[in-house]
């Protein structure tokens, strides 16, 4: 099975300039905890509730002034519609990701989700061996 097969294709998207207050008030409205940044249809980011949290909320940042492009992760994991859900599992527990943008031709066409892999029936387990890997923790600062 291909991620194009599971994934969701009508995304919500940002650009770098928009203000951290939007990216949080797209996240409650779509109930998402993701949302890649885009320059045209171009993937140049990603930023997740956990962003929000660690780089605005706990630095005690003004989330109506910040920008995006000062919280996103700005070297995205992709993938490709063409690309098998096992391939898709696999980099996104190396890299400990739980969303994947999915990219076609340079242009986000999806995005495919840990949820999406647990709710297909016929994976074998996928959703599973990514969360485990997804999971482990890192090696704390304490």
């Amino acid at each position: 099975m291909k991620i194009k097969d599971i994934m969701t294709q009508n995304v919500a998207t940002l650009n770098s300039a928009d203000t951290v207050e939007k990216a949080a008030q797209l996240m409650r409205e779509h109930d998402i905890g993701a949302i890649p940044v885009c320059d045209q249809e171009k993937v140049i980011g990603v930023v997740t509730d956990r962003d929000i949290a660690l780089r605005t909320v706990a630095e005690g940042q003004n989330a109506t002034s910040q920008t995006v492009r000062s919280v996103m992760t700005t070297t995205p994991v992709t993938g490709k519609p063409e690309m098998d859900v096992r391939e898709a599992a696999r980099i996104m527990k190396e890299r400990q990701i739980r969303r994947l943008p999915v990219v076609e031709n340079g242009n986000l066409v999806g995005i495919v989700s840990l949820g999406d892999f647990a709710v297909e029936s016929g994976l074998n387990g996928c959703a599973e061996k990514a969360l485990s890997g997804i999971s482990e923790p890192c090696s704390p600062k304490i």
